[in-house]
């Protein structure tokens, strides 16, 4: 039992459990698979850029074949993949040491919920749980998922601290914003819970930082936004945020024939993705990168405007899908499915004790970062950045409440 409340009363001890248990066992997992798999390959839009970077020193080339500059990717795993191709060369040895970095980054995710939980009002036995819990869940790390959602813990806990009382520094505001806008570069999917924490901070300035501390994180992210929004803007000839794909990623949700999911709609045979698709790879080439994604989009939107129920009928679907699991994988649906009922549970338990910052920084993440993928294309894994957030009332379901 000491050594529980030892756990219990040090996040940093928690952190280290949790995330030697998600290392150790996902590194013996990796010990066990094929070599195939992870030998660095160009098969993943990443790791085709990664390759571009590290052969020719051009992000460019993310598809079956070569079509130039690029922003379908945000630029940090393809740089950190040619980092480690440019060390050790396209070996075996960098493939597994790119393996480690996203399995490290996974257990970084989990390890930090106890220390989240803390900050957000949650009992501590709710954090190890939930991190434990899902430390010890096999599944093989993305790129973009464990990355994001440290994102997300840190933005909360930032932002909680701002609103604790006293006025933060100008030029803390300023860097948190630039930090906020540093990790859009890893995901720009994140930029909905940033504006969220941000109007609520807004709303509440008289008692909090002020509109100029606010303004000044906004401005923060702004600036850091700037070198890569030129870059795209000198390379593909267009403004855009970060990312040129929104119109593809819209058109592979909505079109005729289209699935509940992407899966469905490969199986299918609808499924028209320049990765994959070669004759979809020669039109970005024809086009360019970005005419081709304006005119994705176009034929998307064309499409809903002329099919209004079939895309709420999908957009439904994909909402459905996002908290109850994929509608093709039953074994899935029951696992999220119990999840997100859990995690349900522990919010009613647990949020009557938070104060409303408290409840407000949990809800802003749970409500504004699916948004986007309930109208695009759906994969399970979309979910992924936002899972130590239901873990963690999924856990706080089973244990008391903290006493605050």
């Amino acid at each position: 039992m000491r050594g529980l409340s030892a756990l219990l009363s040090s996040p940093g001890r928690a952190f280290a459990l949790v995330f030697l248990l998600n290392v150790g066992l996902h590194g013996f997992l990796l010990a066990k698979l094929d070599v195939r798999h992870v030998m660095p390959h160009t098969r993943y839009e990443v790791t085709a850029v990664a390759m571009s970077l590290y052969e020719r020193g051009a992000f460019s080339d993310p598809y079956g074949l070569p079509t130039g500059p690029t922003a379908h990717v945000p630029p940090f795993h393809p740089a950190l993949l040619a980092g480690i191709y440019r060390l050790l060369g396209p070996t075996l040895a960098a493939g597994y040491v790119a393996w480690l970095v996203l399995i490290a980054c996974h257990g970084a995710m989990w390890g930090m919920l106890p220390w989240l939980a803390a900050r957000l009002g949650l009992s501590p036995g709710a954090g190890l749980l939930a991190g434990v819990s899902g430390a010890l869940l096999p599944r093989w790390p993305g790129y973009v998922e464990a990355p994001s959602a440290i994102a997300i813990g840190l933005m909360l806990g930032a932002f909680l601290a701002r609103w604790k009382g006293g006025k933060p520094s100008r030029a803390g505001s300023l860097l948190l914003g630039g930090a906020i806008g540093a990790a859009l570069h890893v995901s720009p999917s994140l930029l909905p819970v940033a504006l969220g924490l941000g109007a609520w901070e807004a709303l509440g300035a008289a008692r909090r930082p002020g509109f100029l501390r606010s303004g000044l994180v906004v401005a923060g992210l702004a600036l850091a936004c700037v070198p890569w929004t030129i870059r795209n803007e000198r390379e593909l000839g267009g403004l855009f945020f970060l990312r040129s794909n929104f119109g593809l990623e819209l058109q592979m949700g909505n079109h005729e024939g289209a699935g509940a999911n992407l899966d469905l709609s490969a199986r299918a045979g609808t499924e028209r993705h320049p990765r994959t698709n070669e004759g979809e790879a020669r039109k970005v080439a024809a086009l360019g990168e970005l005419a081709y994604m304006r005119a994705a989009g176009l034929e998307a939107r064309t499409w809903i405007a002329a099919h209004p129920g079939e895309f709420l009928r999908l957009t439904a679907l994909r909402v459905l899908q996002f908290w109850l699991g994929p509608v093709d994988d039953l074994r899935a649906m029951l696992g999220i499915s119990f999840l997100t009922l859990l995690s349900a549970v522990g919010a009613w338990r647990a949020f009557p004790a938070l104060s409303t910052d408290r409840r407000a920084a949990l809800l802003v993440p749970l409500l504004l970062y699916p948004l986007v993928y309930y109208v695009v294309g759906f994969e399970v894994r979309y979910r992924q950045p936002i899972d130590g957030l239901v873990f963690l009332l999924a856990a706080s379901a089973l244990l008391p409440p903290r006493r605050n």
